[in-house]
């Protein structure tokens, strides 16, 4: 199924015909036209587009302020309050596409910084006093800004002491824990490579911070007018929205390789299983990259370049040819010429295993889907629906009885592969209704009347589990298809598209391009008429959770869209129907209260609620060791949770893929660790159980009892 036809003309015609019609705009520059496409883009296409008033111009210099300055170490109360005048005249700005205020902020931001960074090569020369009875407030809501330059410094030591405990003790904490007992440190000196590392590490901080161009700041400052609308609406850069693309996609064109910053070079972190890099034999993790040259053009030397320069030097089409120069391990300098090609990201794609408990469980099928990744657009483009169907085929071959979908952490994505991916376990029918400012709601169905699986079916979920990973849970729940288990999910109920930015203006191409914005022009509703927004989806077996206590997903955000319902409409499937839902959550929640790691994150969450709100550190070194040690101790109980392997649980990669995963060494350890975490998941085990129970009480699953019966 694809995207609505009819919301995306409608979409598209109204933000053309606006545009169109638009007079010339009244800035010319390349970030009055920016800001223009962008303002003129909201009013078009937004679901519910708000007025550029006092209170857009309070919320943006609010968001703004935090981003130039969220620890409140860089502004002086006197300078916020300059700054604060523009408070209620942002909106007369930004409606004259004018920048007075982002002009000023930006330079005060830039002396604030040069200030900082003054104070910090002073202070961090000096030597500490950590017997002084200090504290430091680490909640930045709750701290003040300083008074004075005095007072700023004073707050700059506090958060340097604060710094150089945290390392110390963590090296304090290493030694004594290292069995081997190699070159023990007095306590001083381990205090005195503390303060090293924290220099070392504000250094870094600083000389970032130094780099950041006049591009950077307004891709923040026009995040901010972005954001006003909703916490999803926001403006990408060209390359940001390059970025966007690939990891949504899951592939890319270049040599595949991971790279990071490494003093004044840049590093190989990880070059990538079977791209063009790999295929060379070549290039290896921890090559440092001097120089870069696009082959028949001119070399460029690095030193000095921001990493995200040099990612944009390296990437390229496919077919065409890069040369790095590299130092390697030996110090030797080498020239290694790759052909750019399509790169696929293995560690987001979906996959699969095989789980058993001898005599108790047979041939269940697991599959991990990370994100809900497609780039359908593309020739030979990704779709993980397309994934998903490929592991439940390979699961099916195996003679699976039954299969868990893993979507926990799966922040969602494509809407396309959701609703296709939704349809392999029912026959026909709607699965999401979705609603912009016309008055009609749109219903994606799915119109293929095949069934790709109609065994049972468990779908794992938390409360990172977004957007599309909440339809599917929403949909399958709703036509009771599948029991959903897990914590309630975070709740993102609206539908973002992107649109280009030059074509909003007409002409000005020296300026272009002027990037994109990502605008929130629909919600989510259920089938059965509710939105998932703010709520999300309620499991039907909840499990205990870390973040219990602690307000996490969409409603975080001051500015989230509300919860609002509309018409059910009529549904229904014929494969499998859960109807001992009850039955089941009552049998879980006995085992429940019987598990020992369970009942430990149940305490561990409440501890972590009351340590949220402690925000006040002391900055003696013998109260923060004590406090330290005392948390330690009281967490010692939770340790064991998720150490240990499950006992009897037996994990298989599947016959197909075991050819790919011993091609190669890395492969190899890349599936060791991915099975390594589900040996000690008790979350996973819990499901199992759940399974099973599913099985043995629901009349929909007879073949899968019989079958189970007789392996045991």
């Amino acid at each position: 199924m694809r995207y609505s036809a009819s919301l995306v003309i409608v979409a598209l015609f109204g933000f053309f015909l606006y545009h169109n019609l638009q007079p010339k705009p009244v800035n010319t520059s390349k970030e009055g036209l920016v800001l223009e496409s962008i303002l003129s883009t909201v009013q078009a296409v937004h679901l519910d587009p708000k007025p550029i008033d006092d209170t857009f111009s309070e919320t943006l210099f609010d968001d703004f302020i935090k981003k130039l300055d969220p620890s409140k170490i860089f502004l002086t109360k006197k300078e916020f309050e300059d700054l604060q005048k523009s408070k209620f005249l942002i909106d007369d700005q930004v409606n004259a596409r004018t920048f007075e205020f982002f002009e000023k902020s930006i330079l005060l931001s830039e002396k604030s910084i040069s200030r900082a960074k003054k104070i910090f090569e002073e202070e961090i020369n000096k030597p500490f006093d950590f017997s002084k009875n200090e504290t430091i407030e680490t909640d930045r809501e709750k701290r003040q800004y300083a008074k004075d330059e005095s007072e700023l410094r004073k707050l700059w030591m506090q958060e340097l002491k604060f710094d150089i405990l945290q390392t110390w003790t963590s090296k304090k904490s290493a030694q004594e824990k290292n069995e081997k007992k190699e070159e023990i440190k007095t306590d001083e000196e381990l205090k005195t490579q503390a303060v090293t590392d924290v220099k070392k590490r504000f250094e870094n901080y600083f000389k970032r911070l130094g780099e950041l161009r006049r591009s950077d700041r307004m891709e923040f400052y026009l995040s901010s007018v972005s954001n006003y609308f909703d916490p999803h609406t926001d403006y990408f850069s060209p390359k940001e929205k390059q970025d966007f693309d690939i990891n949504m996609g899951g592939q890319l064109e270049g040599i595949g390789a991971r790279l990071q910053a490494e003093g004044e070079y840049t590093k190989v972190s990880s070059v990538v299983v079977g791209g063009p890099a790999w295929k060379t034999k070549k290039l290896e993790d921890n090559d440092i990259i001097l120089k870069v040259t696009q082959k028949g053009g001119e070399t460029v030397d690095i030193a000095g370049m921001r990493l995200d320069d040099v990612v944009q030097l390296v990437r390229g089409k496919k077919g065409t040819v890069v040369i790095l120069t590299v130092k390697k391990k030996d110090n030797s300098v080498v020239d290694i010429e790759i052909e750019r090609d399509k790169v696929q990201l293995e560690d987001g794609k979906a996959k699969s295993v095989m789980l058993n408990i001898p005599g108790t469980l047979k041939n269940i099928g697991y599959i991990n889907l990370p994100k809900f990744y497609s780039s359908f657009e593309l020739e030979g483009g990704n779709s993980c629906a397309f994934d998903v169907l490929t592991e439940i085929n390979k699961l099916k071959e195996e003679d699976v009885n039954g299969i868990i979908l893993d979507l926990r952490n799966n922040s969602g994505g494509s809407l396309n592969d959701v609703v296709d991916m939704t349809g392999f376990f029912i026959e026909e029918g709607p699965i999401v209704q979705v609603k912009g400012r016309e008055d009609n709601p749109y219903l994606h169905l799915d119109k293929d009347k095949s069934v790709e699986y109609d065994g049972p079916l468990v779908i794992m979920v938390n409360q990172f589990s977004a957007s599309a990973s909440e339809i599917i849970a929403a949909a399958l729940q709703d036509y009771n298809r599948a029991i959903i288990v897990g914590t309630p999910t975070f709740g993102k109920g609206t539908v973002q598209r992107f649109f280009d930015l030059d074509r909003a203006v007409r002409g000005y191409d020296d300026m272009k391009p002027l990037g994109n914005v990502k605008m929130t022009v629909q919600k989510f509703y259920r089938v059965d008429g509710g939105s998932t927004q703010l709520k999300g989806v309620i499991p039907d077996i909840t499990l205990p959770d870390l973040y219990t206590y602690i307000d996490v997903g969409e409603k975080e955000y001051k500015n989230a869209m509300t919860w609002t319902e509309i018409k059910p409409v009529k549904y229904s499937q014929n494969v499998a129907q859960i109807t001992q839902k009850k039955a089941l959550a009552e049998k879980s929640k006995e085992r429940i209260s019987k598990h020992p790691q369970f009942l430990l994150i149940e305490e561990s969450a409440v501890k972590i609620k009351e340590e949220k709100d402690k925000t006040t550190v002391p900055l003696n070194s013998v109260s923060y060791t004590s406090m330290k040690e005392q948390k330690e101790s009281d967490n010692k109980k939770f340790d064991i949770v998720m150490k240990d392997d499950i006992a009897n649980l037996v994990i298989s990669n599947l016959n197909t893929d075991l050819e790919k995963i011993n091609m190669d060494e890395k492969n190899k350890a890349l599936n060791e660790e991915f099975l390594k975490d589900l040996r000690k998941d008790i979350y996973l085990e819990e499901v199992l159980y759940i399974m099973k129970d599913m099985i043995g009480l629901e009349k929909s699953f007879t073949t899968q009892q019989k079958k189970i019966a007789e392996a045991k």
